[in-house]
């Protein structure tokens, strides 16, 4: 976790003095470029750009760029490289992890107006959207076909699928229907120097390399995407929900194993402890089972008798495991209640905190268990509450840790507690991420999970993009200081070992 945002460079005058120096260079080169309203630098203009979902960082960013046409892009990255000027790219700023937090002496270029669906081929079964599409419009333009795009992050009617390029995002579908890697064909978008550059094809393969699997949930280090070309599906002719209730988080953190087990991929399984349950039944009144330790809801979709099939064995599973009830939805209405619950968990917290800190980690099936028994003693520690909310197929999990964020001894506290939901989900064999990113938030937390020769090999991919590492820097990548600032801290405290680090 990052100890806090960066300090106001206001408040040194040698470094206003650079800033405004740095920014009168760069709004005379883009002033050219973009017509007057197109180019942002005063200060009221820049702060709604201070950060993206994760608002416990801020950061005025240099200039704000919105270009309108890809030429346009184009020279900006050309006038920003030739001027060795950071630039950071944004889409909707839904990201959860401080990837699209701005550069204090950089641009944040804004793709906003990049809005257009290019094409829709129900034929084919894709779709050519720009960057700034939002994810849920693509299945509104493809439902008059019959086709959707299924990966649902709980952001889609926001979030755009640069961003989703961008992190490699998810959704509740994603056990069944995979992440935005495997439901896309094509990136096309420029380098660092302005340059065109693609990545993967219209084929199903691509010569060469497999560069859209690098660049698909790098961030925006390595290129700033301009346009995707997704794939599109059928959408089921039928899809139902069983929501299940446990009186034992354990009972229904090895129900999920249980279920995977048995041969199931359901299309959605998730899970949400009691606390949770709690916070969004009081705000959507989904019908949730406010006595349950936790509940999973469990999705079947194909055709009616694929369906009814999947539906019985989901069933039987789940009293062996335990359940207390069980209720499948009896029409498609009562199925996205059901839902409405799981997808409004983030705006639920927001009504029960000032702030909340959403953790992004990934651990095997088996531990779910383990790991909200192990969140629930991190709360004594760290006095704060944690409400969970778990991608519970594949392991993603989303603890929202609550705290304010005017209170910088509990904002200290709640890094803390992040620090150590990502410490541990590595120590029971899973990652610091499932879909949100590194970004600024998890720097420290990659000297966890990755070996400095690991990271130096990252690090070398970016150069091979990006030689003067001008895109999105100071992300995902930490420094060797930080690395071992935060290594010997955890010797010292005996946490962690680092012996890789003791030379620093």
């Amino acid at each position: 976790m990052q100890a806090s945002a960066a300090a106001d460079p206001r408040s040194n005058p040698d470094a206003t003095a650079t800033r405004l120096r740095r920014r009168a260079e760069v709004v005379a080169a883009l002033g050219t470029l973009l017509p007057p309203h197109a180019l942002l630098w005063r200060r009221e203009e820049t702060v709604p750009y201070e950060c993206d979902g994760l608002t416990a960082y801020r950061q005025q960013p240099l200039v704000v760029a919105l270009p309108e046409s890809e030429a346009q892009v184009a020279a900006v990255l050309q006038a920003c490289h030739a001027l060795q000027v950071p630039v950071v790219a944004r889409g909707a700023g839904t990201g959860l992890s401080g990837g699209a937090l701005p550069h204090e002496l950089g641009v944040t270029l804004s793709l906003a107006k990049f809005n257009r669906i290019v094409q829709l081929d129900p034929l084919a079964r894709t779709a050519v959207v720009q960057c700034g599409v939002r994810n849920a419009a693509i299945s509104e333009a493809a439902a008059a076909h019959g086709l959707y795009y299924a990966p649902d992050p709980s952001s889609q009617i926001a979030c755009t699928i640069g961003g989703n390029v961008a992190e490699n995002s998810g959704g509740v579908h994603c056990l069944k229907y995979g992440l935005t890697l495997h439901n896309i064909l094509k990136v096309r978008g420029f380098t660092a120097a302005g340059e065109p550059v693609e990545f993967g094809a219209d084929a199903l393969d691509a010569g060469g390399l497999d560069l859209l699997a690098v660049v698909v949930g790098s961030e925006g280090m390595l290129a700033v995407t301009i346009e995707v070309t997704v794939k599109l599906l059928p959408r089921p002719r039928l899809a139902r929900c069983v929501l299940a209730s446990f009186d034992d988080v354990a009972k229904a953190g090895d129900a999920v194993a249980a279920i995977i087990a048995a041969g199931i991929i359901p299309a959605g399984l998730e899970m949400m402890d009691k606390p949770m349950t709690a916070a969004v039944e009081d705000f959507v009144h989904a019908g949730y089972d406010l006595d349950a330790a936790a509940i999973l809801l469990a999705e079947s979709d194909g055709t009616p008798e694929e369906v009814d099939e999947e539906i019985a064995h989901l069933q039987a599973v789940l009293a062996r495991c335990g359940a207390t009830r069980l209720e499948v939805s009896r029409d498609e209405a009562q199925r996205l209640t059901f839902w409405s619950g799981r997808k409004n968990a983030f705006p639920a917290s927001g009504r029960i905190s000032p702030d909340y800190m959403c953790m992004d980690s990934t651990i095997p099936r088996k531990r779910l268990a383990d790991m909200l028994r192990a969140i629930a003693q991190m709360e004594t520690k760290h006095r704060l509450r944690c409400v969970n909310v778990f991608h519970a197929g594949d392991g993603n999990l989303h603890p929202l840790i609550l705290f304010d964020a005017n209170d910088v001894d509990q904002l200290r506290r709640a890094e803390a507690f992040g620090a150590e939901i990502l410490e541990l989900s590595v120590a029971f064999g899973g990652t610091i991420t499932g879909e949100h990113g590194v970004g600024v938030e998890k720097l420290a937390s990659m000297c966890v999970q990755f070996s400095a020769e690991e990271r130096a090999l990252m690090a070398g991919v970016k150069a091979a993009f990006d030689p003067d590492g001008l895109l999105n820097p100071g992300k995902v990548l930490p420094t060797l200081h930080r690395c071992a600032e935060y290594g010997r801290m955890h010797v010292k405290k005996g946490l962690l070992p680092f012996p890789e680090l003791e030379r620093f």
